[in-house]
């Protein structure tokens, strides 16, 4: 193994299951078909198997991490391993005194979800009830001394509000402020329409976060993530595909990404039948988009392709039907089309319209 595809975060979603219903959630739109199927020591094994590549990080993920009952079996795993282990959590169902135990088995750190500002509005989008008690939540994590990260998907329904969403992260201490504009796969794809912002409403909040990034330098660290669909070039998806993350997910599949499954003509191992580091090392999914000799013009020309890897592969799937194709989020892209008719669609949408939430089925 080459420090080119060096494993350095393990993200274990530990289930599916979630008390809120967010209308962009990144888990499968088939939940169903992914049931919890990894036992305590399962998801020991892989984590001991992730340190000996070498990872460094584990994002306890989900679904809910909180619904597993042995999370706190799974953190104390992790520290004996010397992870540093983040709990990525919506805050539903936490004490305060689990939450106490979670740091007293060695959590780390706490990344906490909010909806919006706006009480009523934060709960619309999570399709139910669950303002308050988040807040509760961030206050514990400060009281018990862990690190906080307050992440925040921004879409047209509260982009206006951003000056009010780092008001609020000032007043909880927040160490960590993400602005993450929706990525338009998976249960985000299918509210696209309802999501997508204008340009004017973009440019309008990336200037307020600017400004506040500036004034907090040193005291909380904040990050704006643009949206793919008004970026003239793609992100490095996952820092490129294969090359340093890696997620399990409920049902044990190993993948390169949240969504990697749902691309059709390949396959990927589960952890239930092959280690870790067969997995990383020889597993024909993760070797797919790896390197490029899969690139197609113009990502195999472009000066940028070991900066970006040509974007992400679930994203061209979905739009295109071709995982290999250039990511349509680039201009240079042959399908940029498809951005800029779902761009144009959006300047023109005034009413919001009907929301799909997420929904188990099991």
């Amino acid at each position: 193994m080459t420090d080119d595809n060096r494993l350095y975060t393990l993200i274990a979603e530990l289930t599916y299951l979630c008390p809120l219903r967010c209308v962009y959630c990144s888990n499968p739109t088939n939940l169903a078909a992914h049931p919890d199927r990894l036992s305590t020591a399962d998801w020991l094994r892989v984590f001991r198997e992730a340190a000996e590549l070498g990872a460094l990080q584990l994002n306890l993920s989900g679904g809910e991490p909180l619904l597993r009952k042995d999370l706190e079996q799974l953190v104390a795993g992790a520290h004996a391993l010397d992870f540093y282990s983040n709990l990525i959590t919506s805050g539903l169902p936490l004490t305060r005194d689990r939450l106490q135990q979670l740091r007293d088995a060695g959590l780390s750190s706490v990344q906490v979800s909010l909806q919006d500002t706006l009480p009523a509005e934060s709960d619309r989008i999570a399709g139910r009830g669950s303002f308050e008690q988040k807040l509760e939540v961030m206050r514990w994590v400060k009281e018990l001394g862990l690190p906080l990260t307050l992440n925040i998907v921004l879409h047209r329904q509260n982009l206006s509000r951003v000056a009010d969403m780092i008001a609020l992260a000032e007043r909880h201490g927040v160490d960590r402020l993400e602005l993450a504009n929706t990525q338009y796969l998976a249960w985000a794809l299918l509210n696209r329409s309802a999501l997508l912002p204008s340009q004017d409403q973009l440019d309008q909040a990336r200037e307020v976060a600017r400004a506040a990034r500036r004034r907090l330098q040193g005291k909380l660290e904040l990050l704006f993530v643009l949206p793919d669909y008004f970026s003239d070039r793609p992100k490095a998806c996952m820092s490129g595909w294969g090359k340093r993350y890696l997620l399990v997910s409920p049902d044990g599949m190993a993948l390169p990404c949240h969504l990697a499954h749902t691309l059709t003509g390949l396959s990927f191992e589960n952890v239930q039948e092959h280690s870790l580091q067969e997995i990383w090392l020889h597993s024909p999914g993760f070797a797919a988009f790896r390197g490029e000799a899969w690139m197609p013009e113009p990502c195999r020309s472009c000066d940028r392709r070991a900066l970006d890897f040509g974007g992400c592969r679930c994203q061209a799937f979905h739009l295109t039907g071709d995982a290999a194709a250039t990511d349509p989020a680039c201009g240079l892209a042959p399908q940029h089309g498809l951005i800029g008719e779902a761009r144009a669609a959006a300047e023109a949408q005034l009413i919001p319209l009907t929301l799909k939430y997420r929904e188990m089925r099991r």
